[in-house]
């Protein structure tokens, strides 16, 4: 089972109830209405592990329609939705337990995971927004900043 048809079945669990259908364009791109998520259907695999798991951070933490963007609280509800994927697919310990396979760059990461180089660099930003340059955790400190990397304290 891959790890999107993990989180699909997570989100069966949970209630929510995904289709992926064509939403008319090549861009990676979801929807949640109620309990209700749709994943464009025209999108690779990692894409829409992606998708599903910001859409899943609506269905969790975001109420209303929040699709103008132009509106303050809207903007938030959006970020807390992303940040909800992030500390999903790309936890501390998923960065920490990368290292500790051998994965050595933003690409192999991204493969590591199976999670686009696009939402890898969201997530690393979303962490060096949170924590700063650097985060340190038991033996470990993870650089977010110029250069991503995990560095093992012996």
């Amino acid at each position: 089972m891959t790890k999107y048809e993990r989180l699909l079945q997570k989100a069966h669990e949970n209630g929510a109830k995904v289709y992926e259908i064509d939403l008319g364009t090549d861009l990676p791109c979801g929807k949640c209405v109620n309990n209700f998520i749709f994943i464009n259907s025209r999108v690779s695999d990692k894409e829409k592990y992606c998708i599903l798991s910001e859409e899943l951070g609506h269905y969790h933490k975001t109420v209303g329609n929040i699709t103008d963007q132009s509106i303050v609280s809207n903007v938030k509800q959006e970020l807390i939705a992303r940040k909800w994927g992030y500390e999903r697919l790309v936890g501390i310990v998923d960065l920490i337990n990368a290292h500790k396979s051998g994965v050595r760059n933003k690409f192999e990461l991204a493969e590591y995971l199976h999670i686009t180089e696009e939402f890898l660099e969201s997530a690393i930003e979303y962490y060096r927004s949170k924590y700063g340059i650097t985060y340190q955790i038991d033996n470990y400190i993870i650089y977010f900043h110029p250069n991503f990397g995990v560095l093992e304290i012996i």
